[in-house]
């Protein structure tokens, strides 16, 4: 069950990558989210442990991180990130050969037996280098948002296979500094709506002293 959704995770890191529709990708981060959420209950069990973690995860990262999302994007109306910095097709085929470097890296790693067999550092790692090719292709603020939110969700899958050994502070500091990072995003959203009438990043470069 465990590996079912980790290859669902997966998949949709491919979608998000290739897709550009803003709408579909915040829909898709969600839906990478309350996989996610269902990680704990399908690798340890129904313990208080992994329902309060599952509950966490489904909440910040299911449910109220993409609504914030969407309020933003119908208060800055925006529908579409139509450009890329390299294009949608060359970010996914740099997405897939990624995720193949993760699982090849994941081999080299001196892992457990069982985390060998599993699918958990490879698809935290790609996951993780999956968010940051978003953050670093897309032009428009929101989307790297999106970005940022897969990478944090490639650090809680690593935090799941360590969940026995990582006190519940650590896995809620996590939690918490996702929700601080997407407020403080929201706030520059909406600063550089206000001042340049546009999301895209790279007409910051023009600011001079």
């Amino acid at each position: 069950m465990a590996n079912l959704l980790l290859l669902l995770v997966i998949l949709l890191n491919f979608y998000t990558l290739g897709s550009a529709r803003l709408v579909a990708c915040i829909r898709a981060v969600a839906l990478q989210g309350a996989l996610l959420a269902l990680l704990p209950l399908a690798t340890h069990g129904p313990t208080g442990h992994a329902l309060l973690l599952g509950a966490g995860a489904l909440l910040f990262k299911g449910i109220f991180i993409p609504l914030l999302l969407l309020r933003t994007i119908r208060e800055v109306r925006i529908r579409r990130d139509v450009e890329s910095f390299i294009g949608f097709v060359p970010t996914l085929v740099l997405g897939l050969l990624v995720t193949a470097g993760a699982f090849i890296f994941s081999d080299f790693l001196p892992l457990a037996h069982e985390h060998h067999e599993g699918l958990f550092v490879p698809t935290a790692l790609a996951t993780m280098f999956c968010g940051f090719l978003m953050l670093i292709t897309r032009r428009k603020a929101i989307t790297q948002v999106l970005g940022y939110l897969m990478l944090e969700n490639g650090i809680f899958i690593f935090a799941v296979l360590l969940s026995a050994a990582i006190p519940l502070m650590v896995e809620a500091g996590i939690l918490l500094d996702l929700l601080v990072g997407v407020f403080v995003m929201g706030i520059v959203l909406n600063q550089i709506s206000r001042e340049f009438t546009s999301l895209e990043t790279e007409r910051l470069t023009a600011l001079k002293e």
